[in-house]
């Protein structure tokens, strides 16, 4: 049963891996193109990318809670009914993505008020302003591919993500630099780059969604929506989840914050470690979406030994991936680095983050593993109390205690990572066996 259930885990999760290892190639890209143009243009894709990771991330855990309700669905072979679905999480994300964005512009408003060195404010506000417009197109994208991952199909948005990446690291190749006849627009070309990545993406999904044959009982239900109470209930799953991803990126965000308070090198140092850290993160949150179909799948029959079999195995899995990563931190860190910036003085400072971003690997690796397993039972509500106590509650103070308080600047601020992590993976845990527990029958109550 183990080997059976790895291996259902590994087929429906190597796709997401691949899409996933495409966005990294991506992010490393995006950072090595953005580096090597200038420290201030590193420093200031920094603060813009940390900032809209929190919007970006809470737009993708809203999209989650599709996962469980269409995986419900698909186990009981329902398959107008997921079409139905669909339709109303598409209409939920693009609304919630609005209000987002609307958060976002006011953010962009009182740039000048969050600490950031002055001269980097006229890159962060153009770039910052590319990044907004792309909220909406990632929206559709979520939706649709939540979709395809619940019944199974994930290698449909693998194909368009790595497609999409290509775009992104040609546009960055042709407007960064102004090559090929192109204006050398800078860190502006990068967001260019990778707006037009995103919107490829919204639109190639649509597009074999309206046009594939095997998705055309899934359009009959598309046409009809569930109505209102189908969208209470989409919201109702979703903003726990996006509440518990904000959060979470929020810390991030906000450590990116009191990096920047400590200097322009240490925020360009900041935006190094965290690009390494997302190698980690996204590869184990591909085993960890593929973990939550099985589970939402055996949650559809009421089987709640598999669901909790499934989640064990997923995180079996996934505690290899960080041994993995860890290494890779360990011996290969000096020549990632040399990747993206010929800085020595950013590098230096860099090497020396090391050991604790491996250390929050394990943490990272286990609320990873039993948030998505949570997620995939449904009772998501939990979640977002949990999120707000540990990153919010707990992280950003240890943050700001380790970097200032006790003096330990960049080093306290990736320290402090495993503080919120560790405690978040604890919670979800105990919460998912709550969830998971064997009903007795009532003879024996």
């Amino acid at each position: 049963m183990a080997q059976s259930l790895d291996s259902k885990i590994l087929r429906l999760g190597l796709p997401i891996l691949i899409g996933q290892i495409g966005t990294i190639v991506v992010g490393f890209a995006d950072t090595a193109m953005v580096g090597h143009y200038t420290t201030a243009a590193l420093s200031s894709a920094s603060f813009v990318n940390n900032v809209f990771n929190v919007a970006i991330f809470t737009l993708l855990g809203f999209s989650y809670g599709l996962t469980p309700l269409v995986g419900a669905l698909f186990g009981r072979d329902d398959r107008r009914g997921i079409g139905s679905l669909l339709r109303t999480a598409l209409l939920t994300n693009v609304v919630f993505a609005v209000a987002v964005g609307l958060v976002m512009t006011v953010i962009y408003l009182n740039l000048g008020h969050l600490g950031q060195p002055e001269e980097l404010l006229p890159l962060i506000r153009p770039y910052y302003l590319i990044y907004l417009v792309g909220l909406l197109p990632i929206a559709v994208f979520n939706a649709f591919s939540q979709w395809a991952y619940a019944i199974k199909r994930t290698a449909m948005p693998m194909w368009i993500v790595l497609i999409s990446n290509v775009i992104n690291i040609a546009g960055n190749y042709l407007f960064i630099y102004g090559n090929c006849g192109m204006p050398e627009m800078g860190l502006n070309g990068a967001g260019v780059a990778t707006l037009s990545a995103r919107v490829f993406c919204a639109v190639a999904i649509v597009a074999v969604f309206c046009i594939s044959g095997d998705f055309a009982v899934y359009r009959r239900g598309f046409r009809t929506g569930t109505g209102m109470k189908g969208a209470v209930k989409v919201t109702v799953t979703s903003l726990p989840v996006a509440v518990q991803m904000g959060c979470e990126a929020g810390s991030f965000t906000m450590a990116a914050v009191m990096a920047g308070w400590l200097g322009a090198l240490e925020l360009a140092s900041y935006q190094l470690t965290v690009i390494m850290g997302t190698l980690g993160f996204c590869i184990y949150y591909s085993i960890g979406a593929a973990t939550s179909v099985l589970v939402a799948n055996a949650a559809g029959r009421d089987d709640r030994r598999l669901e909790r079999l499934t989640a064990y195995a997923g995180y079996r899995i996934i505690l290899v991936l960080a041994c993995c990563s860890s290494l890779i931190f360990l011996l290969g860190s000096r020549a990632i680095f040399h990747i993206f910036t010929d800085d020595e003085a950013v590098i230096a400072l860099s090497m020396t983050l090391i050991v604790p971003l491996i250390l929050y690997q394990l943490g990272d690796a286990t609320q990873i593993a039993f948030a998505n397993s949570l997620r995939g039972t449904s009772f998501v509500m939990p979640m977002m109390w949990i999120s707000i106590i540990s990153y919010i509650v707990v992280g950003m103070p240890a943050t700001y205690l380790l970097a200032f308080t006790a003096g330990m600047g960049l080093y306290g601020i990736i320290l402090s990572f495993s503080a919120s992590l560790f405690l978040a993976g604890a919670l979800f845990l105990y919460f998912f066996l709550r969830a998971t527990r064997e009903r007795v029958p009532a003879a024996n109550r």
